[in-house]
């Protein structure tokens, strides 16, 4: 298990380098004229050549990436170009609110869609049609669809909740509750309906098989072998489905945030994208994919911890 931990970082920190050259490269093609943009349209060429000389566009770019990454392991990841603002605090002041929706959203994801998942493999019938049709249907509307839905009928209709703005948890934990409640329902409406499908397909073929007409032909509640046995055993693909649920609502906060005007890392990253600040969106960029590596991390232990064939494996 350790040398498959070892392993695991390894590919994640080559994966993390890979994507950040990528996106160094294609941001350095679109910044020709980074210079004049910040400088403003009446800078003169000397003005220009100066301020790129500043920050080091004069250089091949195999120079500055190289001169990113010796700054970045040494956790320092630059400053922005257009605020001056060190990127290590501009993502650490918005990074909670981010992750505290997501985080919310895939626990209320998790939660229902097992539940629904659960009911509709063991009850069958009308429920599991309408869990079926549900799954279809959700996964077909975009989050930021839903959310503009959201925000129309429950807080511009009737003013239940605040259409925009967010809270801190320290400050108010009922309004940080009210802030976050439409965003995380956004985001976790997507994420329920692909993964209840998962759970119901899953535990369906599980409690078809020998073992649980064993078990209950000895006598065992029903409801015993299916929370203690036959979910457990259907756990692993719900839990790989939920991890890439997890990873999508990351990316997905990014619209979620514009349609709520909260100032988290999706907003910071669409704002430096526009601009062509390229600290900025590095650090963004280094982020989410460190997030995206330990959660794919976890998931490997959680499906190493739940089936014991994985952990042989």
């Amino acid at each position: 298990m350790v040398s498959f931990i070892v392993k695991r970082i390894l590919a994640g920190v080559v994966l993390i380098f890979a994507i950040t050259a990528i996106v160094f490269a294609l941001m350095s093609i679109s910044s020709e004229n980074i210079a004049r943009t910040i400088l403003g349209e009446f800078a003169t060429p000397e003005q220009v050549a100066a301020k790129q000389a500043e920050l080091g566009l004069d250089q091949p770019l195999l120079a500055q990436y190289g001169s990113w990454v010796s700054q970045a392991l040494q956790g320092n990841l630059g400053v922005s170009w257009f605020t001056a603002e060190p990127v290590s605090s501009a993502i650490l002041n918005r990074i909670s609110l981010t992750l505290s929706i997501v985080v919310a959203a895939i626990v209320v994801a998790i939660i229902i869609s097992v539940t629904l998942g659960v009911i509709a493999a063991v009850r069958g019938g009308v429920i599991d049609r309408i869990v079926q049709l549900f799954s279809v249907v959700g996964e077909g509307f975009p989050n930021f669809w839903i959310a503009l839905v959201l925000v129309s009928a429950f807080s511009l209709s009737l003013g239940w909740f605040p259409p925009t703005g967010f809270v801190p948890f320290t400050q108010s934990p009922a309004g940080w509750l009210a802030t976050i409640a439409l965003p995380v329902a956004a985001l976790a409406f997507g994420g329920i309906a692909g993964a209840a499908q998962q759970v119901r397909s899953a535990l369906i073929d599980v409690l078809s098989r020998d073992y649980v007409r064993t078990l209950r032909a000895r006598g065992i509640p029903a409801h015993r072998v299916v929370l203690r046995h036959a979910l457990r055993n259907a756990a692993p693909p719900a839990i790989t489905v939920l991890s890439l649920q997890f990873i999508g609502m990351i990316s997905g906060a990014i619209m979620i945030e514009k349609v709520f005007a909260l100032q988290g890392l999706g907003t910071l990253a669409v704002t430096a994208a526009i601009r062509g600040d390229v600290p900025t969106i590095m650090g963004v960029m280094v982020t989410m994919s460190l997030i995206v590596v330990i959660i794919n991390l976890l998931v490997d232990l959680l499906n190493g911890w739940v089936n014991p064939k994985a952990r042989v494996q």
